[in-house]
């Protein structure tokens, strides 16, 4: 029951913000790059695990990843300047996150 509850919310909150993005672009990044899923995320983990350890754990990748996820959207930033497609944007985008990832295991290591 849990799971159908997060994966509700989730949902919501994606189907919103993606609708919201035809009519006001800029309203929907903000809403999206707040950190509502990291909020309901980290409160169900606890409520599930019932660990503080664990769910400061999370919350510390959490902080780590953030950063590193902006690494996706640079080859959007520099994509009218590299006269880029959108496919090749998008796959730029994704090797660079493949490469935060690596970079993100090795900072977790660190704490």
């Amino acid at each position: 029951m849990i799971f159908v509850l997060k994966t509700i919310a989730a949902g919501l909150i994606i189907a919103f913000s993606s609708w919201l993005a035809g009519q006001y672009p800029k309203l929907a990044g903000f809403i999206i790059a707040l950190p509502i899923a990291s909020l309901i995320a980290i409160v169900f983990s606890y409520y599930e695990h019932n660990d503080t350890e664990k769910t400061i754990m999370y919350a510390k990748s959490i902080l780590i990843a953030v950063p590193l996820s902006y690494f996706f959207f640079l080859p959007f930033f520099f994509a009218k300047q590299l006269n880029m497609n959108f496919w090749i944007i998008y796959s730029s985008g994704l090797l660079l996150l493949i490469l935060a990832y690596f970079i993100h295991k090795f900072f977790v290591k660190l704490f």
